[in-house]
């Protein structure tokens, strides 16, 4: 008998197997059989009806050959329960559809890694026999639908682990958006399907259980008319102040409060009840709250005089008594003394992050660059230590199939495999985001909006060209264009060498701004990277998390970043404070960092050094 025959004969034996098992549960069919059974359910996994040794034969192949043929129609709890080793091209050549196969043609078009291709067969394949449809069914609401669901089902079977979390489908949502399948108005990513987007004032609104509907739909009307003069950012934050930090509150203290008129007592409670928050801690930002409140109240004051039919009836007393905004100045000085003890802190140190960053990414590139150069279990010796280059059987069958592996090898003394390609990319990114920020005092929102059109230059009369580095509105709103060091040229053109050296442009991608919910149009940003099937661009948890990273790493050996924690802000605070130490006059650094009122540049700076600048520029003059 040949080994195809063999095979056949054990998957029929292994399917009559599963069969014979399902006729002990009540149905009429097949389906309300497995349904009832504990491996229909998903209780337990098909090999514990049989194994090959246990029993010389595997029941698995059998429930694969079901689930093929579509005799049954499993949960995702249940298909996820089994590992079914080559279910996809086997579902694929049972179903004989045509659309099954185009798509499978796509798969392999698509600019790809072979593990991701495999993927996108597998994730497509497991949604139709899960969801019981035909590719010509599937909707992008469907895959969506298969997402969600996958999430669960792996947290029924994984808990506890974060990979279990990992957003599935991005592959297939890639290959059915590229071959039509999809309506022209679909998002081109999962990702941005998944997005929300903006929420309308009234499901803003809605997201606080307000009593009055009278007060309701006043509000609603307030942050309507508010939006027409703010961001979408500020708005919500305007909504989370006065709707539920105010109002909301106010019922609270009061619930029959039908109008704006609050009472002193009333007043003087919720007052004392935003001193902390939600979850009982004390609330720091209390004044931005207060402030907010007395602003509602003036504005309809002032509304009322234009339009008195429609704002006359809520006009009331601000409950904001002139004595709360007494001391304002005084708690705003001690917020800037805050932040100026933490740059004193923090600015002595940067040298030492600087140098460990710099220090760890030339050693993860020279080690990357002699480990690349090495053959299959080649010993090499780097910095006085012993590796040796290891490529995996899961390696060699990835290159058989042309696709880029990571780099590994092993550190001889330990035996610790160290994927070395994948040290080098984070070390390269951490030092890219530090030596940027300390040297262009950016915000963080306008580090990760970079682009290499942000790059320009310009030509003086005598011929020298200086590089210039223009930053998109953020926070004010305004570009502005800043000088760019040689260091943080050097920078700038390390990440652009990165990107292009596959001798390609940077690839163009869409930015999701968390604040305002909105994506980008496709820009070529700098900050990106290639994450699973796609390029995205970082977020600014994830620089955040890089810093933390290292900080921590430098806290086990130098006690000054024990209990410290550096933010990407505060590299700006240091930027700042050093513009003002190098002598460069105040409004200039104001320009630099994007400050419209030079007041927000003094609010950085140690009061000081501002004072020592100002000695230092009169005994100049």
């Amino acid at each position: 008998m040949d080994a195809d025959k063999l095979t056949r004969n054990q998957r029929a034996q292994a399917a009559q197997c599963v069969l014979e098992y399902m006729r002990d549960f009540p149905g009429q069919t097949w389906q309300e059989r497995w349904d009832a059974s504990p491996i229909g359910q998903g209780l337990v996994a098909a090999n514990t009806l049989g194994t090959r040794r246990s029993t010389g034969l595997a029941i698995t192949p059998g429930v694969r050959a079901l689930y093929c043929l579509r005799v049954i129609q499993p949960t995702l709890l249940t298909f996820r329960r089994n590992v079914l080793h080559n279910f996809a091209p086997m579902f694929v050549m049972a179903q004989g559809d045509p659309l099954l196969d185009k798509y499978a043609a796509q798969v392999q078009a698509q600019p790809m890694r072979h593990i991701h291709r495999r993927e996108a067969m597998s994730e497509l394949c497991t949604l139709l026999a899960v969801q019981g449809v035909s590719l010509s069914d599937v909707t992008a609401q469907a895959v969506l639908h298969f997402t969600q669901e996958n999430r669960r089902a792996r947290s029924v079977l994984q808990p506890g682990n974060k990979v279990a979390n990992r957003l599935v489908g991005q592959g297939m949502w890639n290959v059915l958006h590229a071959m039509g399948h999809f309506p022209p108005a679909t998002p081109p990513t999962l990702r941005a399907a998944l997005m929300r987007g903006q929420r309308t004032v009234e499901e803003m609104v809605a997201q606080y259980p307000i009593r009055n509907q009278a007060v309701r739909a006043l509000l609603i009307d307030y942050f309507t008319r508010r939006r027409a003069d703010t961001d979408y950012s500020t708005l919500k934050n305007l909504v989370l102040l006065i709707a539920h930090h105010f109002w909301e509150k106010i019922e609270r203290v009061n619930p029959t409060q039908a109008d704006l008129r609050i009472s002193p007592e009333h007043y003087a409670t919720w007052r004392r009840m935003i001193t902390v928050k939600d979850n009982g801690k004390p609330r720091a930002g209390q004044d931005s709250i207060v402030i907010a409140v007395r602003s509602f109240y003036f504005d309809l004051h002032t509304w009322a005089a234009e339009e008195p039919e429609r704002w006359a009836a809520w006009v009331a007393p601000c409950p904001v008594p002139p004595s709360e905004l007494h001391g304002l100045g005084t708690r705003r000085r001690r917020i800037n003394e805050r932040s100026a003890n933490r740059t004193r802190q923090r600015q002595p140190l940067l040298p030492v992050l600087v140098e460990h960053v710099e220090t760890r990414y030339d050693r993860a590139r020279l080690l990357l660059e002699r480990a690349n150069k090495a053959v299959d279990g080649e010993v090499f010796t780097h910095d006085g230590t012993d590796y040796r280059r290891v490529i995996t059987e899961a390696d060699r069958k990835l290159l058989r199939h042309g696709d880029a592996v990571p780099t590994r090898i092993i550190e001889e003394p330990s035996g610790q495999i160290i994927h070395i390609g994948t040290e080098e990319e984070t070390a390269f990114w951490e030092w890219a985001a530090v030596e940027t920020l300390r040297h262009s005092g950016v915000r963080v929102e306008e580090l990760i909006e970079l682009t290499h059109l942000s790059v320009r230059q310009y030509q003086r009369a005598n011929g020298e060209v200086i590089a210039l580095l223009v930053i998109a509105p953020s926070k004010t709103d305004r570009e502005r264009v800043i000088p760019m060091s040689a260091e943080l040229f050097r920078v700038i053109a390390s990440i652009i060498r990165r990107h292009t050296r596959a001798g390609r442009p940077i690839p163009l991608v869409s930015r999701y701004d968390p604040h305002d919910k909105e994506w980008s149009a496709p820009m070529p940003f700098l900050f990106q990277r290639q994450n699973g099937t796609t390029p995205a661009v970082f977020c600014t948890g994830t620089i955040q998390e890089m810093i933390s990273r290292r900080g921590q790493a430098l806290s086990e050996t130098h006690p000054g970043f024990r209990g410290l924690k550096f933010t990407p802000h505060d590299f700006r605070r240091i930027f700042a404070t050093e513009l003002v130490n190098s002598g460069l006059p105040i409004h200039i650094g104001a320009a630099l960092l994007g400050h419209l009122n030079i007041q927000t540049t003094r609010g950085y700076v140690d009061p000081r050094e501002l004072h020592q600048t100002g000695e230092k520029s009169q005994v100049a003059s």
